[in-house]
């Protein structure tokens, strides 16, 4: 009798545990503010000297000492691309990605993409030139 109260009661404390509110509860919804803090031409060797460059988060636009802000999940990622173009007959163009977390940082964090760039054609076929893009992101 006592093994048949004891199953039971295993079985109703497995239940409460499984369905417990913390169990389930709904990611907190957050702040998250992203500045792009700059953009600079690390080192070009003979690439060229017209550039475009372009960041985003999430999709959404930075220009160099902008920031966007965004509502979202703590569970979420945010998106970050960097892009720079060599400006000529035909351009020359490098991009990087990355994924940051919101949950891998408290209050806030800054990362850097570092954006290559080859030349395609000519007699600096096959030189680079590298962008650093450096990112702050901060929960409010």
């Amino acid at each position: 009798m006592f093994k048949k109260w004891a199953n039971v009661l295993m079985i109703v404390s497995l239940i409460f545990a499984v369905c417990s509110p913390t169990s389930y509860a709904a990611a907190k919804t957050l702040k998250v503010t992203v500045t792009l803090v700059s953009a600079e031409l690390i080192e070009n060797n003979s690439v060229g000297n017209e550039w475009a460059i372009g960041a985003s988060v999430n999709g959404k636009n930075l220009k160099e000492g902008s920031s966007v802000t965004l509502k979202l999940k703590s569970t979420d990622t945010l998106k970050l691309k960097a892009e720079a173009e060599e400006q000529d007959k035909i351009p020359d163009i490098g991009s990087k990605s990355a994924n940051v977390k919101i949950s891998s940082f408290s209050k806030s964090t800054n990362k850097s993409l570092s954006v290559v760039v080859k030349e395609n054609r000519g007699r600096y076929s096959g030189n680079t030139a590298t962008w650093e893009f450096k990112f702050k992101i901060s929960k409010k």
